[in-house]
């Protein structure tokens, strides 16, 4: 992978092609991360995939992350590998959450899924979601990937072919992986409790 000197020479050249697209870099635990301009994405990914002496040609994995309480509160992380070089990167795009502006931080409420029939509509909902476009067209692999993102954060890609939930049902509500969902469920009950609630298995 590359090291720290050479993520900041993959940083020039990208931003001398296309200026402003890399915003950072980070080379932590001997993981090499570029932190990107979510509006050039799909630049700085093809620029990495078809630029010779760089051809990171498979994408590996697509995920969300929450970083919620910090801003920008989301990011969606890219793994990228080199396999003649045995060369991994990782390419994170920042994304703020639109349900956020204007409000404080406490005023922060889990924004509701949108249904299915609606996701194309542009409906209120729809648009509190943050927005990035799709890398489909790019690294096909990517189309079951980007819709498990959507399901569980809520991040919605512009360009998907099918842009709907994967694993949760289309009629539910919220997106479960996010670090504000409400976590709950039926309380565990075991065998030293039958005294306190006798029955407890039916």
């Amino acid at each position: 992978m590359p090291d720290a000197p050479g993520l900041e020479l993959i940083l020039a050249e990208i931003n001398r092609t296309e200026s402003g697209a890399v915003i950072d870099t980070s080379f932590d635990r001997e993981q090499a991360s570029l932190v990107v301009d979510a509006t050039k994405v799909i630049s700085v990914l093809t620029w990495l995939k078809e630029t010779p002496g760089q051809e990171y040609t498979f994408l590996s994995s697509v995920h969300g992350v929450d970083y919620y309480p910090n801003t920008p509160r989301f990011a969606v992380h890219y793994e990228l590998l080199n396999r003649e070089r045995y060369e991994r990167l990782r390419v994170k795009a920042l994304l703020a959450d639109p349900a956020a502006q204007g409000a404080g931080e406490a005023d922060i409420a889990p924004v509701a899924a949108v249904p299915a029939e609606d996701v194309m509509s542009g409906s209120p909902a729809h648009d509190q979601l943050p927005h990035l476009a799709s890398c489909v067209d790019l690294f096909p692999t990517a189309e079951f990937q980007e819709r498990e993102v959507y399901d569980f954060f809520g991040v919605f890609f512009d360009g998907h072919p099918d842009m709907r939930r994967i694993l949760m049902p289309d009629d539910y509500v919220g997106w479960p992986q996010r670090r504000d969902f409400p976590v709950g469920g039926e309380p565990v009950i075991f065998t030293k409790d039958e005294i306190a609630s006798p029955g407890w298995w039916q």
